[in-house]
């Protein structure tokens, strides 16, 4: 903890007062050197030449010249080296000797040998190659030795300085020694010293060893032999593992280190080379302890005769890892601290200075990067050279100025070298910075802010200078300009010495954040804009309003120019008006994304045309001149009171608790009551609120700014105040504002306008300027205010002394503390106020601090939930291991889809006040039983509304537990009062419980507001598989599902017919072929297991599915030739082999243990995700893919289906009929899938009735399968407003603790359960990583068009497909109703027949046929409830299916019912009838086959039996009728698909029975062929 505290002063708190600047203990001194060194330079450089050369221009340009130079090298040496370090070539170099390599040049002499220069060398730690080469014989002498020829020898070994002295002095001696005596030493004395190593008792044995190979031919060589035969003995150290170059390489001995880790370690090495002029060769004795190279002159080693090759000659201890391991080994031994610095690998890369010429570079990335910031770009580069050049030239300029005086002058130097530094190398992270790690904006925000503040003092500066300023009086204040302008200009001289300590505590946000926040602000509170979504939002919306203002100006200024009579308004100034409204309305409708722009101008084209023309037509009249008093009093008492009933009566009386007194809502929707309403109704106190809406900011608003610009621009025509120019400026800005506010948003307008009325009418009438203007500027201070009472809410509701929530220790301590902060608080308060800053509590305490000014977006980033599924991960981790298998990635996909029903109904709920008055950044919770989400409400327009939707985990920590219990559980049983419990009035709460609603940051708005979502029902697999005999019937469904796939398979006769699979499949054909696999096949799992045979056999295999299959077979009109055949037939064979490779796949996927049950769970969902592990005899299956993508996998998903309804119907589930028709109803109706599938998801955002998945859920050591159903209905959410300035102020705070305070602990104080504030839930809605969000939508606009029920009041937008469609349908339907008035003479119901087609269907069959239909329909309505029970395999909210062989079925069980709802449903009765003409004409224009004329058959006894049964009900005359209007509505294309005209014809008649034969099915139909031809004949004439 001390550490962290110590990095975050460091890094955070120093860095932020000096720019960047800090030292770093964990860099190398070189950085730090570099960093101190470079802010002193920044520093005493404009210091130093202010100081030093007077005010000029020529000190101006050496400064701005200098910092310019000095940055454009830096930054080219810095993208030099990094370009260095993408594209460089690195070439790899041992530490051992730390060498720098030059490349090798040999002489050209032949005769004479001079010192050759060293050349790169690359040494390793493995073994070392020694060649011994005599070079006596005759021949001539090689000009140069390469490294086959020649050898050096560096013997290394380790040892303390004081011995390595002593050997140093001992080898020279020895080697002096040898070369003076006869050497009698052999190869085998040398090769009797391999596998040894030296040390500091054997070392100089070695040497002399060495220095003993001398001539051996005739034994009595000379000394003077001896010297004159040296120079024939090379010898060079060749390292075999060293890469291989072009050039020959040898070290530069000359320039071998001199350092080591410990001063108490040494290494000698004896290097012997041939660089010698004479007879007296030189050895090298390098010691590696901060000693010089010793040089002794040596004689050579003298070899005559022979020459011999030593491979991996470790007695000479040429291997460094030899030496090391010793060293190694000796640390481990002793226990001193000692230590030898190992070999390691050092990287240089090549810097290209010109074509052709590089220089080696030692240096690495990181290194770089804690050196100086990285700018990937040129553009980036040239900016940052900008801002440095900017920040010297306005910083000099005010220098120079002599605006800082004194001590001030070196406190602004300090600002700009922090500046400056800033550009090289920046605070990370800074105190404003939104997200984690390196944010490049940051380095650029010191720099702009200080080059804004200085242009503006500049720009002060320059006009104090100027003698004429004026002096203007402003709602009776005086303003002296030049006053002003110093007050201002002092206030950012002020601001700008506090620059290290404002960026300190964060007070500054990242420019583009500035920006966006300036811009938003301007287009709000100047122009009556919305709130901007990004920065390009911003420039969008500013401009639109700058275009607007700029139009509006010119049409104001020519219509005030000239004064004006009360009789005669200027048609300039009435077209400005409308101008004005038309533009107000459009810019209202439009939203910040630019994307929308054409298809709102062609949505208000007919809109904006009207408005004009009114708006024209009623200023011109001079209607507000001519009754002044009058209009505008009874304007003002309607806004008043329309306001009063829409903003405050109905939503108080509509609220949970109503001014938090009464128990429940005094105006009650219908769901109120309901336990599981359906679908929201609209009530009369909703239409009434959107009514009176609509007529507020549609009629009265207008109409008052209207009155108001009319007054004041006849005012102003005679009178002009602060100037024309300003004047109409001011009237333009006004009148765009307050109109463009009143359509947006008219919540708080009629407050607005009270507030204005009484202050400037009561209080300081004297102060008014002209009503247009007050009115301007108290839009605006009422925001603020508004705002003002919002965080002071907040702060008591936090900080209250009797609801404490300590999360930590910290809180306790700083509770006492807040007390004396208070006056802190209410000045920092009023000042975010202001400014729109949030105010945040500071670790979650009582203390509380200002944070940076925020867009009402808030977040800087776009951060959006993106699922993980199989289409956007590796195929790896789909199969090993389950893809998003975490709760929160399965789940969010519900959060997802209450987004899309949110943009289709938010909008028009907000409209309909159902979630009570709202503003931009609001922000709400929708609780239910397990959906917690936080909509954060962002952009509010006319008809448009965009939010982001925050959602929380389903199962949360303790603390989210606790604040949904806050806002789910009730108090109206509450009955306590201080100590006692004395009750409460009827409907009304008690004290205690009114008390503590007000001590809260939030209140529920409603309590059952529906919204469609999906109710989830999840069952444990391991209960429902428990007895091996459920595991057994799950593999019989899973078989029948197989064979059922496979016959409705459109590639069956391809599968039949294809060789391959054929001969793959001989060995399924045989009857004595057994599968006796004994970790697939058990007789606890498989129905056609054989006890005896111990397997599975072809006979025991038809013996159970034979029937399944031949029924399957005779279902598809398609497979007739199989629908009798026999055990022999192909489709048997390709069934067996199917459901032995299901089988064997399923216990591959088990790991061959199926009796387990976690291993068969763990098989059957790898299935299930479609994961299938084939064996080699099954692989026949890969003739086609289909097998198991289309017949397979969809077998397994359907038979969990299956075996779920098991429980439902036990019975009926063995009869094949039954099962079939549930398979064929499940595989349209009913989604089966993995959640990883992309299927499943496409299937949840398309509004599919019905899912199923089966979920594995690993969560806290629990391991289970989870079948997961979903149902699409209408979900109940409680509503659930909070304080915005308490969500903006808990966000903010958390940004601040994580970011830069950088406090990991994930159970820190500020996210402890606070009910009072929600302080946990508003916490983990944050992005991530500051928060655990389980989904966070994008920005989504919802349109109020799509709101059903709002669409059915005002009938959609006007616009010009509307107009064409409405004036199409009326056209049509006066051509039917003319049609039908040129046949008045003709009875009624022969022209309606004869226009239906036929003119006998309502005659040929007497009335006594409806009365056998409904005698035979009670006859049979036990035997259809009964067969519809028998149907129960399917879930409750499907419809029973309607088969081309089974009648329709009757849901009604009462004849007075079916009588009631027909009379009751004119739209039914005629689609019916419609339905039915449609159905003949369909079979009339068919070919008259013998199927067609069966359909067609039944189809004429329906309309006749229809149209009988019709004609009773409803008599001739209403029959007839409906048929007429059957027609037009057919003709007009409405409410006749197939779907209307089989339930239409369900109510008609009752269900048919199923034939018992095919026998009875052609005698049928050859009774009906002759009744075919008689209608037909009828209906063609």
């Amino acid at each position: 903890m001390g550490s962290q505290v110590v990095q975050t002063l460091r890094q955070g708190v120093w860095a932020s007062l000096t720019g960047g600047w800090y030292h770093d203990p964990d860099q190398n001194k070189f950085n730090n050197s570099c960093h101190l060194y470079l802010w002193i330079f920044l520093l005493m450089l404009p210091l130093s030449l202010h100081l030093a050369l007077p005010p000029t221009t020529m000190a101006l340009s050496i400064y701005c010249s200098s910092i310019t130079v000095f940055f454009i090298l830096i930054k080219l040496a810095n993208y030099r080296l990094h370009l260095m370090f993408d594209e460089g070539e690195a070439v790899v170099r041992s530490s051992l000797s730390d060498l720098s390599k030059a490349q090798e040049k040999k002489s050209n002499a032949s005769d004479s040998r001079l010192p050759a220069e060293p050349v790169e060398e690359t040494y390793c730690s493995d073994e070392i190659e020694v060649v011994l080469v005599d070079n006596s014989g005759p021949g001539p002498v090689p000009a140069h030795l390469d490294e086959s020829d020649t050898v050096k020898i560096i013997i290394t070994m380790s040892c303390d300085p004081q011995t390595a002295a002593q050997l140093e002095e001992s080898v020279k001696q020895s080697l002096l020694e040898n070369a003076q005596t006869t050497m009698t030493s052999s190869k085998s004395d040398l090769e009797a010293k391999e596998g040894q190593i030296p040390n500091e008792s054997n070392f100089l044995e070695f040497v002399s060893l060495l220095g003993s190979l001398s001539t051996r031919g005739g034994g009595g060589s000379t000394q003077e032999e001896a010297k004159s035969d040296i120079q024939d003995l090379q010898l060079i150290l060749v390292p075999v593992c060293s890469p291989q170059t072009d050039r020959e390489k040898d070290p530069d001995y000359d320039s071998l280190p001199s350092q080591t880790s410990q001063s108490e370690s040494s290494m000698l090495q004896v290097i012997c080379r041939p660089e010698a002029t004479n007879k007296e060769e030189a050895y090298t004795f390098h010691t590696v302890h901060r000693k010089q190279l010793a040089l002794s002159r040596v004689p050579y080693l003298s070899v005559s005769s022979w020459k011999f090759n030593v491979f991996c000659v470790s007695c000479l201890c040429l291997c460094t890892c030899v030496c090391v391991c010793q060293e190694e080994d000796s640390l481990d031994d002793s226990s001193e601290t000692s230590t030898q610095e190992k070999p390691s690998r050092k990287i240089y890369y090549k810097l290209k200075l010109f074509p052709g010429k590089w220089i080696n570079i030692l240096y690495d990335r990181l290194t770089l990067l804690a050196l100086l910031d990285r700018n990937q770009e040129v553009l980036e580069n040239l900016v940052a050279v900008f801002m440095a050049f900017l920040v010297s030239f306005l910083g000099f300029v005010l220098l120079n100025h002599g605006c800082f005086k004194d001590f001030w002058i070196f406190q602004f130097c300090l600002v700009i070298a922090s500046c400056h530094y800033s550009l090289l190398k920046s605070v990370q992270p800074d105190a404003a910075s939104p997200t984690h790690g390196h944010n490049q904006l940051v380095a650029y925000s010191r720099a702009a802010y200080f080059c804004i503040f200085c242009a503006l003092i500049w720009l002060l500066e320059q006009l104090l200078r100027r003698k004429d300023l004026p002096i203007s009086t402003l709602y009776g204040v005086t303003i002296v300009c030049y006053d002003v302008l110093r007050f201002l200009r002092d206030l950012l001289v002020g601001f700008t010495y506090c620059f290290p300590v404002t960026f300190l505590v964060g007070l500054f946000p990242q420019i583009n954040t500035f920006t966006i926040y300036l811009l938003e602000q301007i287009d709000m509170h100047f122009f009556g804009g919305t709130a901007a979504t990004s920065l390009i939002s911003a420039i969008y919306s500013i401009l639109r309003s700058l275009i607007a203002l700029s139009l509006l100006y010119g049409f104001c200024f020519g219509a005030l120019k000239e004064p004006w009579d009360e009789q005669h308004t200027p048609a300039l100034f009435s077209g400005f008006c409308g101008l004005l409204v038309v533009l107000s309305y459009h810019l209202s409708r439009q939203s910040s994304d630019p994307s929308v722009l054409k298809e709102i101008l062609l949505s208000d084209v007919i809109v904006c045309s009207v408005a004009y023309i009114l708006t024209f037509a009623i200023t011109a009249s001079t209607v507000f001149l001519s009754l002044k008093p009058f209009v505008t009093i009874v304007l003002y008492a309607l806004a008043g009171t329309v306001g009063f009933v829409t903003h405050y009566l109905i939503p108080q009386l509509r609220k949970h608790h109503p001014w938090l007194w009464i128990s429940h809502p005094v105006l009650k929707t219908k769901e109120y009551y309901q336990f599981e309403p359906r679908d929201a109704v609209l009530m009369w106190f909703e239409r009434l609120y959107v009514g009176l809406l609509c007529f507020e900011k549609y009629v009265v608003y207008p109409a008052i700014v209207l009155s108001a610009l009319t007054n004041d621009g006849f005012a102003l025509s005679h009178r002009k105040k602060l100037g024309i120019h300003c004047d109409v400026l001011l009237t333009t800005v006004a009148g765009l504002k307050l109109l463009r506010s009143s359509f947006c948003d008219p919540s708080f307008q009629f407050l607005t306008l009270l507030f204005t009325l009484i202050f400037f009418h009561f209080d300081c009438p004297r102060a008014s300027e002209s009503f247009l203007l007050d009115f301007f500027i108290m839009s605006i201070v009422f925001h603020k205010m508004r705002e003002l009472l919002l965080k002071l809410h907040f702060i008591l509701v936090y900080v209250a002394p009797w609801q404490i929530a300590w999360g930590s220790a910290f809180h306790a301590f700083a509770q006492p503390f807040a007390v004396p902060h208070s006056a802190m608080l209410l000045l920092q308060t009023l000042l975010t106020t202001v400014f729109y800053t949030p105010l945040a509590p500071f670790l979650g305490s009582a203390i509380f601090i200002s944070s940076y000014p925020r867009p009402i977006k808030f977040w800087e980033r776009n951060y959006n939930t993106k699922r993980i599924d199989n289409s956007n991960s590796r195929l790896v981790s789909q199969v090993d291991k389950e893809t998003g298998c975490d709760d929160n990635n399965l789940n969010s996909i519900f959060y997802e889809y209450l987004t899309r029903s949110l943009q289709h109904s938010l909008c028009g709920d907000l409209m309909l006040g159902r979630w009570g008055n709202y503003s931009a950044g609001d922000c709400f919770i929708l609780a239910s039983d397990y959906l917690n989400a936080l909509v954060h409400l962002i952009e509010i327009g006319n008809g448009l509304v965009t939010f982001q939707l925050r959602g929380l985990e389903f199962r949360g920590t303790y603390c989210q537990q606790r604040e949904v219990e806050a806002i789910t559980e009730g108090v109206e049983e509450d009955d306590a009062c201080c100590c006692c419990e004395p009750g409460h009035l009827p409907h009304m709460l008690s004290c205690n419980a009114a008390f503590n609603l007000r001590w809260l940051a939030w209140e529920v708005m409603a309590t059952k507001y529906l919204l469609e979502g999906y109710s989830i029902s999840e069952n444990n697999a391991a209960t429902m598989l428990q007895v091996y005999d459920l595991r057994k019937l799950l593999v019989t469904y899973y078989l029948k599902s197989i064979i059922y796939y496979l016959v409705h398979s459109p590639k069956l006769s391809t599968w039949l017919k294809d060789v391959t699979i054929q001969e793959a499949l001989q060995s399924y054909t045989k009857w004595h072929h057994i599968e006796r696999d004994p970790q697939v096949f058990s007789v606890k799992i498989d129905e056609d297991y054989v006890h005896c045979l111990q397997g599975v056999t072809r006979a025991s295999f038809c013996n159970v599915y034979l029937e399944w299959i031949q029924y399957c077979a005779g279902k598809m009109e398609t497979v007739h030739p199989f629908k009798t055949s026999d055990e022999d037939s192909p489709l048997v064979t390709l069934s067996y082999a199917l459901s032995v490779l299901g089988r064997r796949s399923l216990g591959t996927a088990s790991h061959n243990m199926s009796n387990s049950l976690e291993s068969f769970l763990y098989g059957f969902n790898t299935l299930f995700k479609g994961d299938f592990r084939i064996a080699s005899k099954d692989e026949w299956v890969f003739a086609d893919l289909d097998l198991l993508q289309k017949v397979v996998a969809p077998a397994v998903r359907m038979s969990l289906k299956l075996h779920q309804d098991h429980f439902t119907c036990l019975e009926e589930t063995e009869e094949a009929s039954i099962l079939y028709e549930a398979i064929t109803n499940y595989r349209s109706n009913l989604v089966i899938c993995h959640e990883s599938d992309p299927a499943w998801r496409k299937a949840v955002l398309s509004s599919r009735d019905t899912l199923l998945t089966l979920r594995h859920m690993i969560d806290d050591g629990t391991d289970e399968y989870k079948i997961i159903m979903l149902y699409k209905r209408h979900l109940s959410f409680k509503v659930i407003k909070i304080n915005k300035e308490c969500v903006r102020g808990l966000w903010a705070g958390q940004q601040q603790e994580l970011i830069f305070l950088r406090n990991r602990n994930p159970e820190r104080g500020s996210i402890q359960n606070s009910k009072q504030a929600l302080r946990n839930m508003v916490n983990s809605s944050c992005d991530q990583p500051l928060g655990y969000p389980m989904y966070v939508s994008p920005l989504t606009t919802s349109y109020a068009g799509t709101h059903r029920t709002l669409r059915s009041i005002g009938g959609g937008a006007l616009s010009l497909d509307a107009i064409r469609s409405w004036l199409c349908s009326k056209w049509l339907r006066v051509r039917k109703d003319n049609l039908t008035s040129c046949n008045s003479g003709m009875n009624v119901e022969d022209v309606d027949c004869g226009a239906g087609g036929s003119s006998s269907l309502s005659h040929n069959r007497p009335s006594s046929v409806t009365s056998n239909s409904l005698s035979q329909h009670r006859a049979r309505t036990t035997h259809t409830r009964r067969e519809y029970r028998s149907r129960s395999v399917q879930p409750q909210s499907q419809r029973p299916p309607v088969t081309s062989q089974s009648g329709p079925i009757l849901d009604s069980g009462s004849t007075n019912g079916l009588v009631q709802r027909l009379s009751n449903s004119q739209l039914s009765f005629n689609t019916s009838i419609a339905s039915i003409f449609s159905q003949v004409y369909t079979h009339i224009v068919k070919k008259p086959t013998l199927h067609s004329r069966r359909c067609f058959s039944a189809s004429f006894l329906r309309v006749s039996s229809s149209s009988s049964t019709l004609s009773l009900l409803f008599g001739k005359r209403s029959f007839s009728s409906g048929l007429v209007i059957s027609g037009l509505s057919a003709a007009e294309g409405g409410n006749t698909t197939d779907t209307q005209s089989s339930s239409s014809v369900n109510i008609a008649i009752g269900p048919s029975h199923r034939s018992s034969s095919r026998a009875t099915q052609v005698g049928r139909e050859l009774q009906t062929d002759g009744l075919y031809n008689t209608a037909y004949t009828q209906v063609s004439s």
